[in-house]
């Protein structure tokens, strides 16, 4: 994720990344115009059929900015050019601090865009205080039902399933789905993907975190589950290797304007990925991270390739 807070607000500015790009005749930034004009990578939910776009949105600690009302506004800033943008998840948990009540003053400020898609968590060890905590969710972000619900960190994930399997039924969620950021939770995931009626898992995957290439991504692809990739920046850990550095010359093969989109369009060519969802306090940062939905993808060959240079760096 990058600019985890306000606390870092006018810190590590990622524009300062983008030197080379002239070097490759690439603007620095993609414009509105541009993205709006282009279509968006959309990506079909396997279950169903429905599609959502490619980069959504996380809130960790992004959106964790309480009562502070200058922070409310730029934080709805933010959501009102996601959306603008062609954006559509927004990906948030009770453990977000008040980033679920931020969610839902952006989205009364902004009257609920008919493109959200809407996926929250379930954070307790308790089955029994699931249905509370899932209800003040829904209070929170000021909807009657969310598209997707997901079992945070896998926490309590047997009592939880049945009650999600219930809330299902009966239409107060869309869709299941189990979480990690872990990677020593993956044998344990693995055994709830390839067991348990779920549509969704979430884990980590960048260019850096492969892991996921080696078990998990082909057992979503023949399970049919559909997947979201969190700290696809490595919490912005992926920016300081490659500050001051040029884009390299296949960036422009792949229409990336900035590190960015470099790394987001390494997850989302992957034939398994469903959606990433980057974290920013930043309008022109979500820009930035939008523009990975427009233009060309990697192939496989071209994916190989970055993962090695950018190992290099």
């Amino acid at each position: 994720m990058d600019r985890l807070s306000q606390r870092f607000d006018g810190m590590m500015n990622r524009r300062s990344l983008l030197a080379g790009v002239a070097a490759c005749g690439l603007s620095a930034a993609l414009p509105a115009p541009v993205a709006a004009a282009n279509p968006i990578l959309l990506r079909p939910i396997p279950k169903s059929g429905e599609t959502i776009p490619a980069i959504g949105m996380g809130t960790w600690i992004t959106f964790n900015v309480g009562e502070d009302e200058a922070l409310r506004e730029q934080r709805s800033e933010v959501l009102r050019r996601f959306f603008a943008l062609g954006g559509g998840m927004i990906d948030s948990s009770p453990m977000y601090g008040s980033a679920e009540a931020v969610v839902g003053d952006g989205l009364a400020r902004l009257g609920a865009p008919d493109t959200l898609f809407s996926a929250t968590k379930v954070w307790t060890w308790r089955g029994s205080a699931g249905e509370e905590q899932m209800a003040n969710s829904r209070r929170l972000w000021g909807l009657p039902s969310f598209d997707l619900m997901q079992i945070h960190n896998l926490l309590g994930w047997e009592d939880h399933l049945e009650t999600l399997l219930r809330d299902k039924a009966e239409g107060r969620i869309r869709y299941i789905g189990v979480t990690t950021s872990h990677g020593r939770r993956h044998d344990d995931l693995e055994k709830i993907m390839a067991n348990q009626p779920i549509d969704f898992v979430q884990f980590t995957y960048n260019v850096v975190d492969r892991e996921a290439e080696q078990r998990l991504l082909p057992l979503a692809a023949e399970r049919r589950l559909a997947v979201i990739i969190n700290r696809p920046f490595r919490r912005g850990a992926l920016f300081p290797p490659v500050e001051g550095k040029p884009l390299p010359g296949w960036a422009a093969e792949i229409d990336c304007a900035n590190w960015a989109q470099v790394f987001l369009k390494f997850i989302v060519s992957h034939p398994a990925v469903t959606c990433a969802i980057p974290a920013t306090s930043q309008v022109v940062h979500m820009e930035e991270n939008m523009g990975a939905m427009t233009g060309r993808l990697p192939d496989e060959a071209l994916r190989q390739r970055m993962a090695r240079d950018l190992e290099a760096v």
